[in-house]
Order: C-alpha cells, then sequence, then structure tokens
C-alpha cells in the first residue's frame, strides 16, 4: 500500500498528480469541515495534507500520527495552526509566489473597477442610460498608490502601477532590496499619501484589522481601497461606514472576514464596492502552479523525512 496524502479539496492538477505518481491521493471534497478532515486522517493515516480549502488544526494532526508535512495550495498558511504544527515537529510549507501573477491582475481589475465606475457603468448601460454627459472618472496616472505588503504579489502589483505612471509606496518591514520604483514608508506616511490602498500582506493576530475606523481616518478623503489578501486585515463595518460617508470612494474587495459571503452581507448591494468571490489566484495557470509548487514543497520534506517503521 501506498503512503498516503489528503487534499483539501476536491481535485488537484495533473501536472501534480504526476508529480505524486508513488502515493494515494485522497480528496477532501468541495467544502470540508474539520470533523471531515479528522475522520479522514484517522482513516488514512496521510503522510501529507495539501491544503485547499478548509482549516487544519491540531485535531487533524493528532488524528495523523504519520503526519510530516502539511503544503499550502498557495501563498497563505493563516488556515493552518502553524503553532500545533511546529509543537508535534510537522513542516509547514507554500507555494510562495505561484500565483503571484494572477492575484497582482486581479488587484489591478478591482483597481480599475473602481477608479473608472466599471461595474456601475455596465449597469446603466445595460438599463438603457448613456452617462458620457454626467459621469467623470478617476485617472490613475500621476497619483500614489499605498502598498501594505512586498512579497511577490505585491511587487508584481507594483510594476504594474509603475507602468501606469503611479507614484508607488510601500510598507513591508521584511522587504529587501526593493526595485526603484517602490519607495519604503512607515504605515502613517502611507495612510496619509496614498490616493488608493492595496493589501498584499499575510493575516496575523498583530494585523488584523488593520484598516478600522482609526487608519481609515487618517487617509485622504476619497481613497480607494483593494482587498485581495485576507478578509481579516480590514474591519468591515469601518469600511462600510466609510464608504457610505465617502472618506472612502470605493472598494474593490476578493476576500472577506467570513468566507464563503452569506447572503445579506452588509456590502451585497452598496453601490461603491467592487467584489469577487476570493478567485484573485484561480486561474488556469496559477492552478497548475499551485499544484506543483505544492506537490514540489511536501516531497521536498518527505525526501528529508526519516522512513516510518
Amino acid at each position: 500500500m501506498n503512503p498516503r496524502i489528503i487534499v483539501t479539496g476536491a481535485d488537484l492538477a495533473q501536472q501534480a498528480l504526476d508529480l505524486l505518481g508513488g502515493y494515494d491521493v485522497i480528496y477532501a471534497g468541495k467544502t470540508p469541515t474539520e470533523d471531515d478532515l479528522v475522520a479522514l486522517a484517522k482513516q488514512h493515516d496521510p503522510v501529507a495534507i495539501i491544503v485547499r480549502y478548509g482549516k487544519v488544526g491540531a485535531a487533524v494532526m493528532d488524528a495523523a500520527p504519520s503526519l510530516k508535512v502539511i503544503s499550502k495550495h498557495g501563498s497563505g498558511t493563516d488556515t493552518i495552526d502553524k503553532v500545533a504544527a511546529k509543537a508535534r515537529g510537522i513542516d509547514v510549507v507554500a507555494a510562495v509566489g505561484a500565483n503571484a501573477a494572477a492575484v497582482a491582475e486581479q488587484a489591478l481589475a478591482l483597481l480599475l473597477a473602481c477608479a473608472k465606475s466599471v461595474v456601475a457603468l455596465d449597469a446603466r448601460m445595460h438599463a438603457g442610460h448613456w452617462d458620457k454627459a454626467t459621469h467623470k472618472s478617476l485617472e490613475l496616472g500621476g497619483r500614489t498608490i499605498g502598498l501594505v505588503g512586498l512579497g511577490a504579489i505585491g511587487l508584481r502589483f507594483a510594476k504594474m502601477a509603475d507602468a501606469l505612471g503611479m507614484r508607488v509606496i510601500g510598507f513591508d518591514p521584511f522587504a529587501k532590496n526593493l526595485p526603484a520604483y517602490v519607495h519604503s514608508v512607515d504605515l502613517d506616511t502611507l495612510w496619509r499619501e496614498a490616493d488608493a490602498i492595496s493589501l498584499h500582506c499575510p493575516l496575523t493576530e498583530e494585523n488584523r484589522g488593520l484598516l478600522n475606523a482609526a487608519t481609515l481616518a487618517q487617509c485622504k478623503r476619497g481613497v480607494i481601497v483593494v482587498n485581495t489578501a485576507r478578509g481579516g486585515l480590514i474591519d468591515e463595518a469601518a469600511l462600510l461606514a466609510a464608504v457610505r460617508a465617502g472618506q472612502v470612494m470605493a472598494a474593490g474587495l476578493d476576500s472577506f472576514a467570513v468566507e464563503p459571503m452569506a447572503a445579506g452581507h452588509p456590502f451585497q448591494g452598496e453601490p461603491h464596492f467592487v467584489l469577487s468571490p476570493h478567485i484573485g489566484g484561480v486561474t488556469s495557470d496559477a492552478y497548475v502552479n499551485m499544484g506543483v509548487g505544492a506537490a514540489q514543497n511536501l516531497l521536498a520534506v518527505l525526501a528529508k523525512a526519516p522512513a516510518t517503521a
């Protein structure tokens, strides 16, 4: 019997499966709960878990005594209890940068949609209106974009913003050797100077609610907010109030505090919100890149792990 790998999803790119030929791959389905994953772990005792959807915590780890590595199908590892994993000697790895192009392009799409009122004008046109005489959109060239997080995605987005003629400022205490067109600033400066803000940092307990009533009040009136990172970075009630008050001109969001978004969420139906269902990294190319990256990462860990008796 081959060693087993659980995928917390319903599928994996064929290119990734080709790399995992010596293992049996078990799928947890599209929306696995913790109970689902615990049951699968008890049944199959995997040596590795590839995390696509759902959360992997201590209970799942304890149900899999042979588990050596948890590999993220993407870059964000906030759905994995890294403290619990470390305490159990389980490596946590991520396919960093595998979806950078996809997410950066989604951030740019949301920024442009907000600045150019793409969604609202489309709806008006389909309803038979012609608003040329009354509508004015925002020109991004010459304006300042503030990036929170300058990793693979943030820097990819920075390059595109620079190509638009925007001034790029960014905050990231871990970033080194930044390109000349990215100006490193502290957060207070970023809030104060940015005409648009785009979030590209991981979610931690330290930065949860980073954009809140206090920080939004420090921003320029009419700022645009884009988030393709994690919903928990934003105090959603504060953002809603800021948009309604005009402090924030528009918000383009691909991630939310609770996912999937439930019917009746306060953002639904709000005219100055452009929403997408956390699909920034969901392209055919990124699907392959993330799957291959996740497979390669877990194989590298398992190659170093001592053989199981």
